[in-house]
């Protein structure tokens, strides 16, 4: 028997963007906004995270490197549905389930991100550091006018491609009901019984497409500031 897309072509719109304009955002649109969010609030938190793990004060770096190890050792899937049981519980109201996603990948990934942080920062020439405090510069200074421009410039390809994991990573989101691709996909799969393999293969497919995009996207920009420092 025959492969039959149909079920793709009369679900397209569910599939891209779920019930809007008349309902929520879903779909592909959705797991794109709740990547997006969450690579904001990472890369914040990682940049922070970060800097604190470079510390020369050891009471500030030793604990910021245990919140570190502890969230990178657990599971994503525990990290959401304890986001997800626990900020209702916090802040004594009903919390969005797209919301507890989006902080619950922040969180880990702001974890993977601040490692990303630490290697740019320690791939900067001492020089460097050396030479502002010469110049009169107070060290955080120095940090943040000096060597975290130029370390971070080297870390664009490292967050692209963290970008490319989150998008991966948001699938996990149907757990707690979130419409993002993969929920879309259960529910279309759930209403017409008979399409798994097309509705499936469909979804594969767009996640290729969506991280073949941004892999891409890495790489030329691997290109690109390797073809500015060769100068």
């Amino acid at each position: 028997m025959g492969l039959d897309f149909s079920v793709i072509r009369d679900n397209w719109v569910y599939f891209f963007i779920g019930r809007y304009p008349s309902g929520p955002l879903g779909g592909v649109a959705l797991t794109l906004w709740l990547a997006t969010a969450s690579l904001v609030l990472s890369f914040i938190g990682g940049l922070f995270l970060g800097l604190l793990a470079v510390s020369h004060r050891k009471w500030v770096r030793e604990p910021a490197n245990v919140c570190i190890n502890i969230v990178r050792g657990m599971p994503l899937l525990m990290v959401i549905f304890w986001m997800y049981f626990l900020m209702p519980a916090l802040l004594g109201k009903t919390v969005p389930e797209s919301q507890t996603v989006i902080f619950a990948l922040s969180l880990f990934t702001s974890a993977y991100m601040s490692q990303i942080v630490v290697a740019g920062i320690n791939g900067i020439p001492k020089g460097q550091t050396e030479a502002a405090l010469s110049t009169g510069l107070h060290p955080a200074q120095a940090m943040i006018y000096i060597v975290l421009p130029q370390a971070l410039r080297n870390m664009i390809p490292s967050f692209v491609n963290q970008f490319v994991s989150m998008i991966k990573d948001t699938s996990l989101a149907f757990i707690v009901g979130v419409d993002e691709l993969t929920h879309v996909a259960t529910q279309v799969n759930n209403r017409t019984m008979i399409f798994p393999t097309e509705i499936f293969m469909f979804i594969a497919l767009v996640y290729f497409i969506l991280c073949y995009a941004f892999t891409s996207l890495s790489r030329r920009l691997e290109k690109r500031l390797a073809w500015r420092m060769a100068i």
